[in-house]
């Protein structure tokens, strides 16, 4: 599925009827026309996408290819690994181990975040005996997919109450069908990811579900995941690819500023890619910091826990080696 000119003509629209402007830039353009292959999300768009729908990238010679959508951020990295696309976007976690497995990324950019307004959240039935973390053990939790965010945050959640990280089972389910399969009670939870409101909000809508816990109660505010490049693509263009994070960022500034905007662009978005438009209205954000700047601890927090668990060696990775800035990048590479 690629991403068309109709439908990026049909944001670009909406986007100038709701008097949107792109901001300044500390490089007008890259020195030659790049095109950015990418996976999209169901339900979602991510920075990058509505950056170009708000017409930031217009004139500075970076185009975007939509080339299908990723079942989760592992897939998105086994893409970007294999160069059949130009950017990647996974969990923290997720990023960090296919580093620490040769992969040379670079974290570009906090793709969401977790705060109390949008963090993932565990929910079971209403009248569950479910009520907290301790009562998940021995119990079957829908994730979109493992080895991602909600998989680590089960297992840190389990830790943090003295259980085995193991001690409750994960199936993988599709957003789209993580209230179908525990409304049927196929699975005891299902976890609605941090960029996964949507499907969320439509879920409630039809009915209350009763929440174990959030993310947040185990992570603490937190960014969730990151868009990853290359490190090579980024020296070949590094123009490009300071462009394509200052005006990522600045999306995400302008969707924590502009909440409904943001939520009429991805409505068009969803209706173009014949997905459900109408969960559109239940978007809340990002949840990444001002500005949409990263910071070290992002990283840190889960290089520790990494360490902890045997993943990593000790001082194996470095969050200041990974997390790209501008002005730092070339000199160091």
């Amino acid at each position: 599925m690629q991403m068309s000119r109709r439908l990026f003509g049909q944001l670009a629209a909406l986007a100038t009827g709701l008097a949107l402007s792109a901001p300044a830039s500390t490089a007008l353009a890259a020195s030659e026309p790049v095109t950015i292959r990418y996976l999209a999300s169901q339900g979602s768009l991510s920075a990058h996408e509505l950056a170009d729908a708000l017409g930031y990238f217009k004139d500075t010679g970076i185009t975007f290819q939509n080339v299908g959508y990723a079942q989760g951020g592992p897939a998105s990295l086994f893409a970007l690994a294999s160069g059949d696309v130009e950017l990647g976007s996974a969990a923290t976690a997720a990023v960090l181990n296919s580093i620490a497995g040769g992969n040379d990324f670079v974290a570009a950019y906090a793709s969401n975040g977790i705060n109390k307004g949008t963090e993932s959240i565990f929910y079971t039935l209403e009248g569950s005996p479910i009520t907290s973390i301790k009562d998940l053990q021995g119990k079957t939790i829908a994730v979109n997919t493992l080895g991602a965010h909600l998989d680590y945050t089960v297992r840190e959640a389990l830790h943090s109450v003295g259980l085995p990280e193991n001690a409750a089972k994960l199936v993988v389910v599709p957003g789209p069908q993580l209230e179908q399969v525990l409304r049927s009670k196929q699975v005891d939870v299902s976890a609605f990811g941090y960029w996964q409101k949507t499907f969320e909000g439509a879920a409630l809508k039809n009915g209350p579900l009763q929440k174990v816990f959030g993310d947040t109660d185990v992570l603490g505010e937190i960014a969730g995941g990151f868009v990853v490049l290359r490190r090579d693509w980024i020296k070949a263009h590094p123009d490009a690819a300071r462009i394509f994070v200052e005006k990522s960022q600045a999306a995400l500034e302008y969707a924590r500023l502009h909440p409904d905007e943001t939520r009429a662009l991805l409505k068009t978005a969803l209706t173009a890619r014949n997905e459900n438009p109408e969960i559109a209205q239940y978007f809340t954000g990002y949840g990444v910091r001002e500005g949409g700047k990263a910071i070290p601890r992002d990283l840190q927090f889960w290089i520790d826990i990494l360490t902890r668990g045997g993943s990593l060696r000790e001082g194996q990775l470095k969050a200041e080696d990974i997390l790209y800035d501008p002005a730092t990048f070339a000199a160091a590479n």
